[in-house]
């Protein structure tokens, strides 16, 4: 109820200065429906609205009927439809009634899925984002498995999804657990499944290879079936929420080592979910007789390829350059690539052995190879010192441009820089370089003046080289050391030659 005058003044505000009823509701700060009564109480017919008709509502049966035989129809075709018979209107408004008038898909109910203990683990990949490795920027991916029936998880990263990463992630894992499931389940990804038609299936024949292995069951799940391999889904959310958010860590092998500590501490700590009285680790105890016993060996997981060498003693695998005999150019070699090495083999000798690089654009190197390049071919030296300094120093391209500009003899200027290379190393030579052209100084004399004046700021001495000729007969030359007695002796004057001297008059 509201106050008599107020509805006084609500009857003189609409008949005497004829506000309409908005008006009358905003300035007496009272609801428009609260108006509407009081004008309908005290006589004042209520104003009907009229609808106008819509200019699609002619065409509401066929966009009706199309959209029940074609679900999935876009607008924009309809829309296009539609205007060939006469449609005047905008596809923005279109569109709307589209959305509208079409059909929804019924919701699908599901059970939910129980498995025995040690029957079923799931798997799948998971994408981290980028990992900066020099000049290379790797896919940081989580190969997860998670065991369905104690929720016992396994975390593992890698820099790819390529298919020896995968097998790598199935062999470490099988190790963390000491066991085997009877079933693995996977989804429809290409390193698991090459080819499906229906329940034809056809497996990557090296996941078959694993599986008889170890002796798992492969299965992957039907076909827009996510909801079977919720176990794992759900176990990448948590690695994603309750692991990787906000952590810090200093490379791929720190990470991974953070990944195993967190995955035998917190994640196994954390409460079983059917259960919800028991945690993960209570859960996997019981579990674990019911699994499967690991095999004598574990199976082998280096990527193996065929790549051919041309004329140059380098293999490209990976991004990257890896030395060979300069003897085995020119021919199809093997590699054998793990995550620490990288072995080179023609036919079944082994022909190189190398650390294993996640650069771009790297060469590494064993220097016995190109050593015995040199030697065979002496014509290359000249070549192979400004190779050496380009990959020490980046900065020393642009110098030898402006040098040759300038008409400095390049010889000179290539000996030294590998001397002040020898005796100061890479980093301070590119940085005395780049002082250099910044003070567009290129030459020799200039670069030997920047790298003395870091090295004084630094507070190091000057180091002395040291040049033996190259003979192989003082590389085993020993030297015994000599007594200095008698060299003191020499320093020692006579008595009598004294005596005679002091004796002498003086002029």
């Amino acid at each position: 109820m509201i106050p008599r005058a107020l509805e006084a003044e609500i009857l003189r505000l609409h008949h005497s200065e004829g506000w309409p009823i908005g008006t009358i509701a905003t300035q007496l700060r009272v609801h428009h429906g609260t108006v509407r009564r009081v004008l309908a109480q005290a006589g004042v017919p209520v104003a009907q609205k009229t609808v106008r008709a819509s200019m699609v509502e002619p065409y509401l049966a066929f966009i009706a009927e199309t959209l029940a035989k074609y679900p999935t129809l876009r607008a924009s075709r309809l829309y296009t439809m539609v205007r060939e018979r006469g449609y005047p209107g905008a596809p923005d408004h279109f569109r709307a009634i589209v959305a509208r008038l079409r059909p929804r898909p019924a919701g699908e109910a599901y059970l939910r899925l129980r498995t025995l203990p040690g029957e079923q683990a799931q798997v799948d990949w998971a994408h981290f984002g980028k990992l900066t490795i020099g000049r290379a920027a790797r896919p940081l991916m989580a190969f997860v498995m998670v065991l369905s029936y104690s929720r016992h998880l396994f975390l593992r990263f890698y820099l790819g999804a390529a298919m020896n990463y995968f097998i790598r992630g199935h062999v470490e894992a099988f190790a963390w657990y000491n066991s085997v499931p009877r079933v693995v389940l996977y989804d429809n990804l290409k390193s698991a499944v090459l080819e499906r038609v229906g329940e034809a299936i056809r497996f990557h024949p090296t996941l078959l290879e694993l599986a008889a292995h170890y002796r798992f069951q492969p299965r992957p799940v039907a076909v827009a079936r996510g909801n079977e391999k919720g176990r794992v889904e759900r176990a990448i959310r948590f690695v994603r929420e309750a692991f990787f958010a906000a952590r810090r860590f200093r490379d791929l092998a720190d990470l991974n080592a953070q990944a195993l500590s967190w995955c035998a501490g917190a994640a196994a700590e954390r409460l079983c979910p059917p259960e919800r009285s028991r945690s993960v680790r209570e859960v996997f105890a019981e579990e674990q007789p019911h699994l499967l016993a690991l095999p004598e060996n574990p199976f082998p997981c280096e990527e193996r390829l065929a790549l051919s060498a041309h004329k140059t003693p380098y293999v490209r695998f990976d991004l990257n350059d890896y030395s060979i005999p300069h003897t085995h150019v020119n021919r199809t070699l093997g590699v054998l690539a793990s995550l620490d090495s990288v072995r080179i083999l023609d036919g079944q000798a082994v022909i190189a052995t190398h650390p294993r690089s996640f650069d771009r654009g790297a060469q590494i190197e064993d220097p016995a190879h190109i050593e015995a390049l040199v030697a065979d071919k002496r014509a290359a030296r000249a070549h192979r010192a400004q190779d050496h300094l380009q990959h020490a120093a980046p900065s020393v391209q642009p110098l030898f441009l402006r040098a040759a500009e300038r008409g400095v003899h390049l010889g000179v200027l290539t000996r030294g820089l590998l001397q002040l290379l020898d005796s100061h190393g890479a980093h301070a030579l590119e940085a005395a370089i780049t002082a250099a052209l910044a003070e567009d100084a290129a030459h020799l004399g200039a670069v030997r003046h920047f790298i003395d004046q870091h090295a004084h700021a630094r507070g190091q001495r000057p180091p002395i080289a040291v040049v033996l000729p190259n003979d192989p007969r003082l590389q085993h030359l020993s030297v015994p050391a000599q007594p200095l007695s008698d060299y003191e002796q020499l320093a020692k004057e006579p008595a009598d030659e004294c005596t005679d001297n002091d004796n002498q008059p003086h002029p």
